[in-house]
C-alpha cells in the first residue's frame, strides 16, 4: 500500500468519525463514559465535546506523526524497504482508533448490551498480528520496531530480535482474540502476553548483543 492511498483512506476514516459525531452530538449525554474497568463498569467520564472529538483529533495527530517520522529518521532508507507494510500499519492504527471511538459513541447512545472489553479484543488481536508481520519486515531504524540500545547497535541483533518478536506478537494477537471467550479474565489475555513479550525481548536483545561482542573479541 503506497503512502498516498494510506493517507487518503486514513483521512476518510477520520472525516467519517467527525461527521458522525456531529450528527449524533445532540443525542449524547453532557458527560460521556470514556473508560471502563476490568469489570466492564464505567470508571471515568469526560465532557461531550472531548468524548466526541478527542479520538478523531488523536487519529489526525497520529497520522501526521507517522508520516513525518520516516523523513526524520537518519536511517530512513531502511524504512523505505518496508514502507508498504508500515503504511498498512498506519491505516490499521487509524482504523483501530476509529473502532474504539465507535464503541464509545454507541455505548453513550444507550446501546449498552455489549461488553466493551470483549468487543475490543478482536481489534487488538488484529493489530498485534499486523505488528508481528511488520516486525518481520522491519529494518533497523530509530523509530519503528523493537528499539533497545542493543538492537540499535547491531543489524544482527536487530534482525534476530525482530524475527522472534514477530512470532511472539502474532501469538499475542491470537491470545487476545481467544480472550473474548473467557469473560472477566479476558484482560489477562492481553496484559500478560504484551508485558511478558516486551520484557523478554529487551532481555533477549541484550543477551544477543553480549554474545555478539564476545564472539568478536
Amino acid at each position: 500500500m503506497n503512502t498516498k492511498l494510506t493517507t487518503t483512506l486514513s483521512i476518510i476514516i477520520i472525516l467519517i468519525s467527525v461527521i458522525a459525531g456531529v450528527l449524533v452530538y445532540d443525542k449524547l449525554p453532557d458527560l460521556m463514559a470514556s473508560h471502563w474497568g476490568t469489570n466492564d463498569q464505567v470508571d471515568d467520564y469526560m465532557s461531550k465535546f472531548w468524548g466526541v472529538f478527542m479520538m478523531p483529533l488523536l487519529s489526525l495527530f497520529m497520522l501526521v506523526l507517522f508520516l513525518v517520522i520516516p523523513q526524520l529518521d537518519p536511517l530512513k532508507e531502511n524504512i523505505a524497504e518496508f514502507r508498504e507494510v508500515f503504511n498498512l500499519f498506519i491505516l490499521m492504527i487509524i482504523f483501530f482508533l476509529g473502532y474504539i471511538w465507535a464503541l464509545t459513541i454507541f455505548w453513550n447512545l444507550g446501546f449498552t448490551a455489549f461488553k466493551v472489553s470483549t468487543a475490543i479484543l478482536p481489534a487488538i488481536g488484529l493489530l498485534f498480528l499486523l505488528v508481528g508481520y511488520m516486525l518481520r519486515k522491519a529494518k533497523r531504524n530509530w523509530f519503528i520496531g523493537i528499539r533497545t540500545p542493543w538492537t540499535l547497535s547491531s543489524d544482527a541483533v536487530w534482525n534476530e530480535t525482530h524475527r522472534l518478536g514477530a512470532s511472539l506478537f502474532m501469538a499475542s494477537g491470537v491470545l487476545a482474540m481467544l480472550g473474548g471467550f473467557f469473560g472477566d479474565y479476558a484482560v489477562w489475555f492481553i496484559l500478560i502476553p504484551t508485558v511478558g513479550t516486551s520484557l523478554f525481548l529487551v532481555i533477549y536483545s541484550y543477551v544477543l548483543y553480549q554474545r555478539e561482542m564476545k564472539s568478536t573479541e
